[in-house]
This record gives structure tokens, C-alpha cells and sequence, in this order.
């Protein structure tokens, strides 16, 4: 009978044993959590990506959407993503540096950088739940029509968008704001808009400095232009008798006023903000995305802070000093690690792209 023969170096590689490539237990299963975590956000990412190319025309642009800033008043797009994605990735930077110190046994430069950690972690949550609160507010407001379809203004003379409060005409009607601190609240009837469906229809009317605009963008009208088919020349008539911005490719299209005049006519009421059922900004679905991605994200990061936390105390009581090791340190820092590049794909793929 035949006998395997394995030499010495092939069973120090392959010997397998209770630690296979000399991984802690708790390091091992920490990875396939990761890994398992992973192939579940690129899911939810290949499903935000069919999504949107599929109704790339109303998909709303991200400069439009996100312009906010904490304390200040203007147009930023972007910036404070941007500072909110530098303090995750600096956060990561904190965590490398106290897996570092834990591995020299440095137990003061571990609390230091852990307490740096936990102090970027939660900057960034707060900041998210002040982003989903702007974003559910809103601050120009829209019309929807019976199709669904978003009909957003903007300032003839700037092209800015153009909140309802800077046109809507204030009637003589019965309508009463449903808010708690004035008195009056009917839980069936719910929070009604700041101005009503009348009020911005007269107002538009009466304003000829305020432009309509589709969610749609335009078309490469150069190749209709182009295009001998009668089909492609009857739509860029029609593009060209109802929009009067045609040629700016990528931008939203803005109605000709007898064109915009036309649509009120299928107005069936005002949208402020964004919510799972309406967005002004668009598309609903990128508002049903958002919040499922961002806020399973945000749930992630979360949850590593109050786990930093745990740590943190358990640092400052010399735990892992008397254990010998710093071994937990690093298997937090791998998961913040992993929800640090997460983020990375998502600030991409939402807001940059």
C-alpha cells in the first residue's frame, strides 16, 4: 500500500491545526462577517446602479440635491459630504495608529487614538442625521401631476432654483399649518404644505421672472438633428415646442411658458422635500435608496462607535494590559476599516457619479 510522504515544510504550510495561517479565532470569524457584509452592500449598489440607469433621465443630479452646510446660508454642493467622507477617512487613520500603539503595548497612545476615533465616528453619524433631516425637509418644494412626474422652478434670470415662498401668492383660503405649538393638530389629516396647490399655480402666473423645469434631462438633440427617421424628427418638434433650453445636454429641461402654463393643468399637489413616497428632487426612488443605503451605512458606523466605546472603557480599566495584548483593538479596527471604505463606494456612487 501506497504512503504519503509529506515533507517538513509542506506540513508546516499545510499542517492546518486549530489556528490555519496563524489567525485568532476571533480574527477569522471577524473577516467572514466582513466579507459576508460586503457582498451584501454590493448588492444593494448593483441594485442603485440598474436603477439609475434605467431611469437615468429623471434621476436627479447630486450638485442639486446635496448644497447644504450646518450654520450657513448659500449654494456649497458638496462640501460638507466631503468634509463629513475626510473626517471617516481621518477616523480610520486614528484607528491605525492605536492598533499600532496597542501592538507596542502603549496603553496611553491607544486611549488617545481610540478617543480620536470615537470622537470622528460620531461627527460623522450627527452629521448624516442632520443630511437625511435637510434632505427630508427640503427647502424649494415642487408640483407633482397625475403621472408622478416632479415640475420644479427655477429664477429666470439665474437659472437657480426657486423656492415656492419666492413666488407663491398667498389666497384668502381655510388652511391651517398642522403643527403641535399652534394648537391645533388632526392626526387623520396629517401636516399640509406651506402654501397650497392654488397658491403656487397663481403665483407661477402672475411671476413671469420664474421658469418651470422638467426632471427629465435633455436629450442629445444633435442626434435627432442627425437622424433622417420621421420618428426622431417628430420628437425634436416636440422638444423644440415645449422646452426652450435644447443644446444643454445634461441639464434639467426648462418649459417654454405656454408649455409650463399647459402642465399646471395636471399639478395634482405641492411636494416639499423627500420621504419613501414623494421627492422634489426627482426620482423617488433615488429618495428610497438614499435612506436604505445611507441608513444601513449609518447604522454600521453606529454601532462601531458604541462598540469603540466599550473598548475605549475597557483600555482606560487595563484589561487588554493585563491580557497581554491589544487583540480586540484590532478586530474593532478591521470592521471600522471595512465600514470607512464602504463608504467610500457609496459617497461615489451617490454623490459623485
Amino acid at each position: 500500500m501506497d504512503t504519503a510522504v509529506t515533507t517538513e515544510s509542506e506540513g508546516t504550510v499545510w499542517g492546518g491545526g486549530n489556528r490555519p495561517l496563524g489567525a485568532s479565532y476571533g480574527k477569522l470569524m471577524m473577516w467572514f462577517f466582513i466579507v459576508s457584509d460586503a457582498l451584501t452592500f454590493s448588492g444593494f449598489l448593483v441594485s442603485y446602479g440598474f436603477s439609475r440607469f434605467k431611469f437615468i433621465e429623471t434621476w436627479p443630479i447630486a450638485d442639486e440635491v446635496f448644497t447644504h452646510v450646518p450654520f450657513f446660508h448659500g449654494n456649497y454642493p458638496m462640501y460638507y459630504v466631503a468634509f463629513m467622507t475626510f473626517i471617516l477617512i481621518m477616523s480610520s487613520v486614528t484607528m491605525v495608529l492605536a492598533v499600532d500603539a496597542g501592538h507596542r503595548m502603549m496603553q496611553k497612545k491607544v486611549i488617545l487614538y481610540m478617543f480620536l476615533t470615537i470622537i470622528g465616528g460620531a461627527i460623522f453619524v450627527g452629521s448624516q442625521a442632520w443630511e437625511w433631516a435637510t434632505f427630508i425637509k427640503g427647502d424649494f418644494g415642487a408640483l407633482e401631476t397625475k403621472g408622478g412626474r416632479i415640475l420644479q422652478f427655477v429664477k429666470a434670470d439665474s437659472g437657480e432654483r426657486a423656492a415656492l415662498a419666492d413666488f407663491a401668492k398667498v389666497l384668502p383660503e381655510d388652511r391651517v399649518k398642522h403643527i403641535s405649538n399652534e394648537g391645533i393638530w388632526y392626526e387623520a389629516e396629517g401636516y399640509k404644505t406651506s402654501f397650497s396647490l392654488n397658491e403656487v399655480i397663481e403665483g407661477f402666473k402672475a411671476d413671469p421672472n420664474i421658469l418651470m423645469r422638467a426632471e427629465q434631462i435633455i436629450p442629445d438633440v444633435e442626434q435627432l438633428r442627425s437622424s433622417e427617421n420621421p420618428s426622431d424628427q417628430s420628437k425634436l418638434q416636440e422638444l423644440e415646442r415645449n422646452y426652450s433650453n435644447l443644446g444643454e445636454t445634461g441639464e434639467k429641461a426648462i418649459f417654454k411658458r405656454e408649455a409650463a402654463l399647459a402642465r399646471l393643468n395636471n399639478a395634482v399637489r405641492v411636494v416639499e422635500g423627500a420621504n419613501l413616497i414623494r421627492n422634489e428632487y426627482g426620482s423617488r426612488l433615488f429618495a428610497d435608496f438614499f435612506f436604505f443605503i445611507t441608513g444601513f451605512h449609518g447604522f454600521h458606523v453606529f454601532s462601531g462607535v458604541v462598540i469603540n466605546i466599550i473598548i475605549f472603557f475597557n483600555i482606560i480599566l487595563g484589561t487588554y494590559e493585563r491580557r497581554g495584548h491589544y487583540e480586540m483593538v484590532e478586530k474593532v479596527g478591521l470592521y471600522w476599516h471595512f465600514v470607512d471604505l464602504v463608504w467610500v463606494f457609496v459617497f461615489t456612487f451617490f454623490y459623485l457619479v
